[in-house]
């Protein structure tokens, strides 16, 4: 796998607003997301202290927004770590495949809103670090010998 964590962005998403109703965004595939999207799921009443994710995906682009409080997802691509705040409705990280993704500091009632460009496949799961490393140490072999 020969993305980075530099491969990952935030996304604005399209944003309209009323002065007295209020805010709305919209996401559309194929318009500012860089994938169709095949699924939509969201975490929420997440206790204090507990971290999600804890895994990579092999071929799934997935993007992140707080719908509502704050949160943050640790990148990492097996030699660097970034950490990305997210905290406003109207922005989006893109998370690309084979990324480690964490996320940690879930304020008070915060929603986290999943879109993925794929349905559920558990085959598409790294969810063991070391495997996960040697997952993209292969791949980068691979890529490398096939120039």
């Amino acid at each position: 796998m020969n993305t980075t964590i530099k491969d990952c962005r935030i996304i604005p998403l399209d944003r309209h607003h009323s002065d007295r109703q209020g805010d709305l965004s919209v996401v559309e595939g194929l318009n500012g997301i860089p994938f169709p999207i095949r699924r939509i799921y969201y975490l929420y009443d997440i206790p204090g202290g507990a971290t999600r994710g804890g895994h990579a995906h092999k071929n799934l682009y997935q993007i992140l927004v707080a719908a509502s409080g704050s949160f943050t997802v640790v990148l990492d691509d097996g030699t660097h770590r970034q950490s990305v705040t997210l905290n406003q409705p109207d922005q989006a990280l893109l998370i690309v495949p084979g990324i480690w993704r964490e996320l940690e500091n879930f304020s008070s009632g915060s929603v986290c809103l999943c879109i993925a460009s794929e349905k559920y496949d558990e085959s598409d799961y790294l969810r063991d670090y070391d495997n996960f490393l040697l997952f993209r140490n292969h791949t980068i072999t691979n890529m490398s010998s096939n120039d």
